[in-house]
């Protein structure tokens, strides 16, 4: 090898850990920038929330603006119904996942690839398609308008079902193979052997659970009217006023408000989350 093409070797090795710093620092500023601005706007009065050009860092910081919310919401009672319904939407998921990734996994039975396919196949099929046919069943069992009628259709997963489908496969048979010998039946494999192994797993699937549905906004607007029965979500649109000419420091002061929950969720959960979703990418 010459000696031009060793020091181009060096160059690219040399600039290679700076490419990726600089890279990474990019899309840093482009996904943290938003939130930053955001609490920025919170903290100013509604009138320096206009000042031209902005300021990033207020010039008379001010929680003016999150009284302003406690003020125009019951942001206590938001709060306990997303808590109920996205708690009990992660725990839902987390049991019908990890059963039904078991049975695809580990239960022989007549249909199981292409009914597995067809799990997958409803994860392209757009929520605004099926939202229709779910409020009128909802409506026929008079579950509109309440909070049970945000948890229930939500329990199924598919994306946590592959998960966890993966999971069991990446587990040795053995330790089933060993429970049945003992006459332990499917159950008790599943309950006593392989669910404590995937508990990562299914970590993953309630931190994503509740991550998503805390911020759901969709469902909630179709299938609630009542404003006892509203999530955070909901009631924050109520902080835009009427035509929009609500404060854009209450506003944003509501949103960072709504953000603390998720973010707390997800800082306390990425662990099992960044390792779950690893372990799942090696097996099989």
């Amino acid at each position: 090898m010459s000696q031009a093409t060793l020091s181009s070797s060096r160059v690219r090795h040399g600039l290679a850990p700076w490419a990726r710093i600089a890279g990474l620092t990019v899309c840093a500023l482009l996904t943290l920038g938003p939130v930053v601005w955001t609490v920025s706007t919170s903290l100013r009065t509604p009138a320096e929330a206009f000042d031209l050009p902005p300021q990033l860092i207020p010039s008379d910081p001010s929680t003016e603006a999150y009284r302003g919310v406690f003020d125009q919401i019951d942001v206590w009672l938001l709060a306990l119904n997303s808590t109920l319904v996205t708690a009990l939407i992660a725990v839902g998921q987390m049991i019908t996942a990890g059963l039904a990734g078991y049975a695809f996994a580990r239960l022989e039975f007549r249909f199981k690839k292409p009914l597995f396919g067809l799990v997958l196949a409803t994860m392209m099929v757009p929520l605004q398609v099926t939202i229709v046919p779910v409020f009128l069943v909802l409506k026929s069992m008079s579950l509109t308008d309440t909070l049970l009628g945000l948890i229930i259709p939500a329990f199924p997963t598919a994306f946590g079902t592959f998960l966890m489908r993966q999971y069991f496969l990446g587990m040795p048979k053995d330790l089933g193979e060993a429970a049945m010998l003992d006459g332990a039946g499917p159950w008790r494999t599943f309950r006593s052997v392989y669910a404590p192994l995937a508990a990562p797993g299914l970590a993953i699937v309630g931190v994503l659970a509740f991550n998503y549905h805390w911020n759901e906004f969709f469902r909630p607007l179709i299938l609630e009217t009542s404003g006892q029965n509203y999530t955070l979500p909901l009631g924050l649109v109520s902080l835009q006023g009427n035509l929009g000419t609500g404060s854009i420091s209450v506003v944003l002061a509501g949103v960072v408000l709504s953000m603390i929950p998720a973010v707390l969720v997800f800082v306390v959960g990425q662990r099992p989350l960044r390792e779950g979703i690893t372990s799942a990418g090696v097996n099989r």
